[in-house]
């Protein structure tokens, strides 16, 4: 009886061993697939070589985890840019075209206090063109006095 279960017990610790075994090899050869696509591995282990002129060159494979959370990201920053145009809407002054404009020291002492990524949003709402402002940077203190005009 004892050796049935010594026999037993071996069998179970062979099969588990066996188990890992093969999950290794499949992480392996898995991990051996991916590198193939990887640009930064060297050039020996690359079978594939991106083509400068695909539209997809620089972007994250279609459906892959790295796709969803830059489109994420995209969402979440894009709904800080319209908050932030609302608080200037609220708290800027109207101008003769219609437009709202604020200095920046007064929406950087309200904005502080929600969020520390004020320039940096201005900054992207810029590049969307939904503000305007004079200068590349904006630093408090000597700029609080630029003004930042929001486009209807």
């Amino acid at each position: 009886m004892e050796t049935d279960k010594q026999s037993k017990s071996q069998g179970d610790e062979a099969a588990s061993v066996k188990g890992l075994t093969q999950t290794w090899q499949k992480w392996s050869e898995d991990h051996k697939d991916y590198q193939k696509h990887n640009p930064f591995t060297s050039v020996e282990v690359m079978a594939f070589r991106p083509v400068w002129s695909q539209a997809d060159y620089g972007r994250p494979r279609e459906g892959s985890h790295t796709e969803r959370r830059g489109t994420e990201a995209q969402s979440h920053i894009g709904k800080e840019v319209s908050e932030l145009c609302q608080i200037i809407k609220e708290l800027g002054h109207r101008r003769e075209d219609g437009r709202r404009e604020i200095e920046f020291g007064k929406l950087f002492e309200h904005y502080v206090s929600i969020s520390n990524k004020l320039v940096g949003l201005l900054l992207r709402a810029r590049k969307q063109g939904q503000v305007h402002f004079e200068g590349e940077m904006l630093w408090q203190g000597k700029d609080d006095r630029v003004l930042i005009t929001l486009f209807p």
